[in-house]
């Protein structure tokens, strides 16, 4: 019940909605109801009980019960058989026709307005809920997805948020309709027969508690079924991302098999739960159906022995009632099923949205306004969860437009380094400081606007040119992005592009190539013009022109700016203001290129090595 609660909280901001649609579903039931009642009129005129004196078919008293359903059939009767004294049986038979038509129409417009009022709710549901776990992947640190699938995340963004969507309109259709039917043409069972409804009442029970349970079994089920559609779609994210180490290791039959086997799992279990789901709306029936049997033949043996209170047409109105309660029941019994679904992905929706975040913004930030003189890293730890130290007892401090580079074998914690003064993470211990001010007092945004990156992979959205370069810096003119384009060395290769600017990169960029695509990233951070540049391995992945091409513009892009630059080709950072050399996360030198050759460590052993490979 309090998934239930919490899921039609969901629907908050569309209560109107709800309430306009329970009026409509009133209507729409009632003028159910009478389409019913017009039956016994119909039959009494078939039957040739409408006898053409009408004055020996006495008019009905008046009744002060609204729910008097004997005065409203007499009515019907008695006017009807007026009719046809004044008009004839074929005139009479005719407006029967034509106001059951009429009652079928406003039935129908009355369903369709119930239906168009309640779906702004049902897309505003998922609206919401997308754009909440969008939100809060947005808002997530970079670790916590390390130990996520990709495959999962989006599962849960679609697929799980589907099944939300069709449990809560399943639910809210049935709760604000059906219950309406039943309780009408319950209560007018009750009016045309006391005796025959109580005894069908207990079994109409001991129905809906066999279908009810059916639908609790499908919740665990419904949970196995989303994880393993994550895993499947895991799956065909990393083939899509890996295609050419799929191609050229000619491992195509090994990851078909890979897949073939989670897509047989996930075929097995939607098979099983699609069993359960479906059997409940047969299952509901034929029980209804047994229930109408016992009715049949209970009610029968009363009219064969002239016990029953009803006449003939009577008891067949009271079947042509007591039917209608079969098809409540079956979308009782589908709604069930589809809750249940919609528990298990609401479940995992949850778990994701109430996934904790240990990157928390300060409650009073203090106002930043850029970097004014130095960077401090004092003493600081860091790890990440429950695993050994990343870094250990680093301190360092980095002076306003110094060029500091960080060089190391990989696994030193350099990008974690590079990582934290970006506040990706916290420091376990220690602290870092922006002219004074702990990084932790500063809104992450507010600090991220002055700084700019560009890693070793070009990350390039699936978008033109123009738009990729203006990323960071939305509102910027024409002129300024064809600056930046040739501050980076990018403008020339554009210009020859079949649309220039706008021409599409596709995805990650893979219509450029790698030099390109680095290119139109620096030019992404030189329109940015960030207080603080972090380069790392922004050239490491690049043959000997592109790499010129790009030093270049970095040459340009450095010049005077606070940098801290990640690198493995010594050559690229020899013109440092710092070096600082860093192992198993700790610094164990530090000084410029010539001063670090000269004391013939570390640094000096990596300096020959490239000089050997070279």
């Amino acid at each position: 019940m309090k998934r239930y609660i919490k899921i039609i909280k969901l629907t908050k901001g569309y209560y109107s909605n709800i309430v306009f649609n329970i009026v409509l579903n009133l209507l729409s039931s009632l003028t159910s109801l009478l389409l019913l009642l017009l039956l016994k009129p119909f039959m009494d005129m078939i039957f040739g009980k409408l006898n053409t004196n009408a004055t020996s078919i006495a008019a009905p008293q008046a009744s002060s019960s609204l729910i008097n359903l004997d005065s409203y059939t007499s009515h019907f009767t008695h006017y009807f058989a007026t009719f046809q004294t004044q008009h004839g049986a074929s005139q009479a038979l005719l407006l029967l026709c034509i106001l059951i038509v009429i009652c079928s129409f406003f039935k129908s417009v009355f369903m369709y307005l119930a239906f168009w009022i309640i779906n702004p709710m049902r897309q505003g549901v998922v609206y919401k809920l997308r754009n909440a776990i969008y939100e809060k992947i947005l808002n997530q640190p970079l670790h916590y997805f390390n130990d996520q699938r990709k495959g999962d995340i989006i599962t849960r963004t679609t697929s799980d948020v589907g099944e939300i969507e069709w449990g809560i309109l399943n639910s809210i259709e049935v709760t604000t309709r059906d219950p309406f039917m039943i309780i009408l043409y319950l209560g007018a069972l009750l009016v045309l027969s006391p005796q025959l409804t109580f005894f069908i009442i207990p079994m109409l029970i001991i129905t809906g508690l066999i279908v009810g349970s059916l639908g609790k079994t499908l919740r665990k089920e419904s949970k196995n079924v989303q994880e393993n559609l994550s895993i499947l779609l895991s799956t065909l994210e990393e083939t899509l991302g890996g295609l050419k180490v799929i191609k050229g290791f000619v491992a195509e039959a090994f990851m078909k098999r890979r897949y073939d086997n989670f897509n047989l799992t996930y075929n097995k279990s939607m098979i099983k739960i699609n069993r359960k789901r479906e059997l409940a709306s047969p299952l509901s029936e034929f029980l209804g159906i047994t229930v109408l049997a016992v009715v049949l033949w209970y009610g029968g043996n009363l009219v064969l022995t002239n016990t029953f209170q009803l006449d003939g047409s009577g008891f067949i109105l009271y079947i042509a009632l007591f039917s209608q309660l079969i098809q409540p029941a079956k979308n009782f019994a589908r709604a069930s099923a589809y809750i249940q679904r919609a528990y298990a992905s609401y479940d995992r929706v949850e778990e994701l949205l109430l996934a904790d975040n240990n990157l928390l913004e300060p409650q009073h930030p203090i106002d930043f306004k850029g970097l004014q003189n130095s960077i401090r890293i004092d003493d600081i730890s860091f790890r990440y969860q429950a695993k050994k130290n990343i870094l250990s007892n680093v301190s360092l401090e980095i002076k306003k437009g110094k060029m500091i580079a960080l060089v190391g074998p990989s696994g030193a914690g350099k990008s974690t380094l590079a990582d934290l003064i970006a506040r990706f993470h916290d420091v376990n211990e220690g602290a870092i400081t922006i002219d004074g001010i702990d990084l932790r007092q500063i809104n992450s945004r507010t600090l991220r606007s002055y700084i700019g990156i560009v890693t070793q992979e070009a990350l390039l959205f699936n978008d033109t040119i123009y738009n990729n370069i203006a990323f960071g810096k939305p509102n910027a003119t024409t002129a300024e992005i064809i600056a930046a384009a040739k501050v980076a060395n990018a403008f020339e290769f554009i210009q020859q592009l079949p649309n220039g600017m706008d021409t599409n990169v596709g995805d990650r960029g893979s219509k450029l190539s790698g030099g390109e695509r680095q290119r139109i990233t620096i030019a992404r951070a030189v329109l940015k013009n960030p207080d603080i540049l972090i380069l790392d391995e922004a050239t490491a992945a690049l043959d000997a022109e592109n790499e010129r091409l790009v030093q270049e513009a970095l040459y340009i892009l450095l010049k005077g700016r606070t940098s801290i630059v990640i690198a493995h080709r010594l050559a690229t950072i020899q013109h440092a203001d710092e070096i600082v050399v860093m192992q198993d996360g700790k610094l164990l030198e530090r000084g410029t290129h010539d001063a670090l050759v000269l004391a013939n460590g570390y640094y000096k052993k990596l300096v020959d090595m490239q000089r050997f490979s070279i």
